[in-house]
């Protein structure tokens, strides 16, 4: 009986499967476009196809007592970035790149002035990934901290300082960029080090109030952005809630900040759906959009995302997903990276894939693109993407 209910339930999306020629590692998938607002902000979103992230880059933090801040880009990654990832990049079809930075170890003084050296190196790589007409998602990663900014009443005047200040001195650096540059608030702000860092319990009391505190920073992120005027005045802002998990942003808990802009807020969320295949290193290696139990896991959380934001004509950007190598699971990964952009794509949230520029050992291999080279390690990951990525690819339901 479950099997035939979670069939009907993907016949109602509109979603059949077939398979491709048999040189071909993409799956075929006839996955329809569903009905979004007609509007700016949802044409903002198609034009933002699928992306990518430069990760384990500018986040990285010093935990081991570098000298050379700006050796920090390449501390984890293993190489530091040139113009010819984002040449590739656009080469390859993707149209917009995320550039997560974690800022607390280049800051000084009780205002966290930001090194001038370390904001240069950014705004460069920026500016390569604009000359290359990508999308531009720039943010504040790794700084969850209570020294920084941390979700907790017992923090907050402190936290909404930090959110001031590093972000006005963004809002000015960056004020005169058109609109193809996004700022997102935070990373996955949480209760770090506790028992519900990764589990938001909405009866729990320490949990509302890390909600209501990330309300309040999101609303001074806006809000300092805002008063910096130049484009800044209806630049596109992304807010998360809790660990900007997709569930936490439909909770009652989570507050979109009030704008002096017209609909220019878009909601982040990060999914790494379904977890025991994506991300969880004990768990399964195989994934097939065939196989129910795993592939209704996808289209179930993006349908809620779907009904509470996109049909009221709210944008969301699914900024982080992908699924790690496993044991060479390739087949596995394309699969569900064609399946996952196809559901997202159908709903208008443009995604973007995890890469931390890790390709072997026993991590957390997310690597895609190699950067040493600008050449595509998995491109048949990347063109399952791009097969499927960006709403004008789907068809209306017939």
């Amino acid at each position: 009986m479950k099997r035939v209910i979670a069939l009907c339930l993907l016949c109602i999306l509109c979603i059949s499967f077939s398979v491709h020629a048999e040189d071909s590692m993409i799956p075929e998938l006839s996955i329809y476009r569903m009905p979004v607002p007609e509007s700016p902000a949802m044409a903002y979103l198609q034009s933002m196809g699928v992306g990518w992230n430069l990760g384990n880059t500018f986040d990285a933090f010093r935990d081991q007592g570098l000298t050379d801040e700006l050796s920090l880009e390449g501390y984890w990654c293993g190489v530091k970035t040139t113009e010819a990832v984002f040449q590739s990049l656009k080469a390859e079809g993707f149209q917009t790149v995320r550039i997560p930075v974690s800022w607390h170890n280049h800051v000084s003084g009780e205002d966290f002035t930001i090194s001038p050296a370390w904001l240069d190196r950014v705004q460069t790589v920026v500016d390569w990934a604009l000359q290359c007409d990508l999308h531009v998602i720039l943010n504040t990663h790794h700084d969850v901290d209570y020294a920084y900014y941390y979700p907790s009443s017992d923090y907050l005047d402190g936290s909404l300082h930090y959110m001031e200040s590093i972000w006005s001195q963004l809002a000015e650096r960056f004020q005169d960029y058109d609109d193809r540059l996004i700022f997102e608030s935070m990373n996955e702000p949480r209760l770090k080090d506790t028992d519900h860092e990764w589990y938001f319990d909405p009866k729990d009391a320490a949990c509302l109030d890390a909600a209501a505190c990330i309300n309040a920073l999101n609303q001074r992120f806006v809000d300092t952005v805002r008063k910096s005027g130049g484009n800044n005045s209806d630049r596109y802002l992304m807010v998360p809630a809790y660990d900007a998990a997709p569930e936490n942003a439909c909770q009652d808990s989570f507050v979109l900040p009030s704008d002096t802009a017209d609909n220019r807020l878009i909601v982040s969320v990060h999914a790494y759906t379904p977890y025991t295949f994506a991300l969880d290193a004990g768990g399964t290696d195989t994934f097939s959009h065939t196989f129910i139990s795993q592939a209704q896991q996808i289209p179930l959380f993006m349908n809620k995302l779907y009904r509470r934001y996109i049909q009221n004509n709210i944008p969301v950007v699914i900024g982080e997903f992908g699924a790690r190598n496993k044991n060479g699971n390739l087949t596995s990964r394309v699969d569900f990276a064609a399946y996952y952009a196809a559901c997202a794509s159908a709903r208008n949230m443009p995604c973007l894939w995890w890469d931390n520029h890790a390709f072997h050992g026993n991590g957390e291999l997310f690597g895609m693109l190699d950067r040493k080279t600008a050449t595509f390690v998995y491109p048949q990951i990347a063109e399952a993407m791009l097969t499927y990525g960006g709403y004008d690819k789907l068809s209306p339901a017939p």
